[in-house]
């Protein structure tokens, strides 16, 4: 089967392309690299020999999808590309509804046009807002969203439900995932984000590699026991492999339309200041840290209940924050 990636250069879409490939699919790629680096096709291409599959192109243009879908018959889509900072969003909220929303919508419409059924939609625990209890279930109410960024990913997980009721055979997945750390255990791929971090982790291993100064920490005030904003911080290869798991799903559901969502997370939630100690534990390395007011967009604690994605998908996280960690570092290292 041909998957197409949007995104497939980036952090998760880069993972997601080696479990594509290791369970049999043929995974093709379109990435305008605007916050990616081309360079990630060649190290994809070591690790899973043979020709990669990609287009350099923009998702926000419909030739895009003429292009690709009239050269591959594609039976589904993954569709990562998107901007993804909360901070940014809150200054430039414009380019987060042209490029997440607006760029949706073009997908699915060309999706339609060409007969294609099957869409797993890269979401995030941020449709939850600020969650009233913990952890957080796929019943939990979906609050108003803290930045534009979460904004975004209700009004796509909308439109997507939309478009299934209104159809009689597509078929469509929102993965809501917590936050992403780790990299490949090969080194050859991680996160590699453009200019300063936005991340906690990849801002961390290039404090400690010497790249950037103490890391920053965004407000020690927080109702949590140290003071520390908490998250549920998963290895993008355990992430990754749910997205194959999501398609899996779909795929066997025949020509029904069907739409669901699913947490995908560790049901665990860690503060900054325990992934710090993690980091240290794991690496052997001190991390320096410095602490600064709150940032708008941030909230106090999320964390996933994960039961319906094993009832239903069968996927469940393998790897815990200090094998994540572990590995993250040791990207950090083969990139210094």
């Amino acid at each position: 089967m041909n998957i197409l990636i949007t995104g497939g250069a980036g952090f998760i879409g880069s993972h997601t392309y080696v479990v594509l490939k290791e369970h049999g699919y043929t995974p093709i790629i379109v990435d305008d690299f605007s916050n990616s680096s081309e360079s990630v096709i060649g190290q994809l291409a070591k690790i899973c020999p043979g020709e990669v599959l990609y287009l350099q192109a923009n998702v926000n243009d419909p030739a895009t999808y003429d292009s690709l879908f009239n050269q591959y018959k594609i039976d589904g889509v993954i569709h990562f590309a998107a901007s993804k900072a909360v901070g940014e969003s809150v200054e430039n909220p414009l380019k987060y509804y042209r490029n997440n929303v607006a760029a949706t919508v073009l997908l699915l419409e060309k999706m339609k046009e060409y007969q294609i059924n099957n869409l797993v939609f890269s979401s995030s625990c941020t449709v939850y807002g600020q969650p009233e209890q913990l952890p957080v279930t796929e019943n939990s109410p979906v609050q108003k969203a803290m930045s534009p960024y979460g904004n975004t990913k209700q009004i796509c997980e909308e439109i997507i439900s939309d478009t299934v009721a209104a159809s009689k055979d597509f078929k469509a997945i929102s993965l809501r995932y917590f936050n992403p750390v780790g990299a490949h255990p090969s080194a050859l791929i991680g996160e590699l984000p453009l200019g300063t971090p936005a991340n906690l982790i990849p801002f961390l291993t290039q404090s400690v590699a010497g790249l950037r100064g103490p890391l920053n920490i965004y407000g020690t005030d927080y109702p949590t026991p140290d003071g520390t904003a908490i998250r549920d911080y998963i290895h993008v290869c355990d992430l990754a492999e749910a997205h194959v798991k999501a398609l899996s799903h779909l795929v066997s559901k025949k020509q029904e339309s069907y739409y669901d969502f699913f947490n995908i997370g560790t049901g665990e939630g860690s503060s900054v200041l325990q992934v710090i100690q993690a980091f240290e534990k794991a690496t052997g390395k001190k991390v320096d840290y410095v602490t600064q007011p709150r940032r708008t967009g941030d909230i106090t604690s999320v964390y996933a209940a994960t039961g319906k994605s094993w009832e239903v998908l069968g996927w469940k996280t393998t790897r815990n924050l200090e094998e994540s960690l572990k590995d993250a570092w040791a990207w950090q290292e083969a990139l210094t």
